[in-house]
């Protein structure tokens, strides 16, 4: 696994975490702390998918646009971005 798949992967996990801790927010107490630091952890997170995505070579561009998603774009793409292990049945039809 390099380094971008493994940055995408906690990328998108955050991404999705901070997301959901702004919308919990915003529809219960709405804390300005909370706020302040979920959000520009979500946005930071949601450009490196996206320069990750967009950087990596041999994605497809549909695999691009996904990752353009907020939220669970990043998770859509990691499968496509983690190359199959040797033992995979990806690995083994060739796909």
């Amino acid at each position: 696994m390099t380094w971008r798949h493994r940055a995408l992967r906690l990328a998108a996990y955050t991404e999705l975490v901070t997301l959901a801790a702004l919308l919990l927010n915003r529809l219960t107490v709405h804390h300005p702390a909370v706020s302040a630091v979920a959000g520009p952890v979500h946005g930071i997170a949601y450009l490196t998918v996206l320069a990750t995505a967009l950087l990596t070579p041999a994605v497809a561009r549909s695999v691009r646009w996904r990752a353009a998603l907020p939220g669970i774009g990043g998770l859509l793409t990691v499968p496509h971005l983690i190359p199959p292990t040797a033992g995979s049945d990806r690995a083994r039809l060739g796909s």
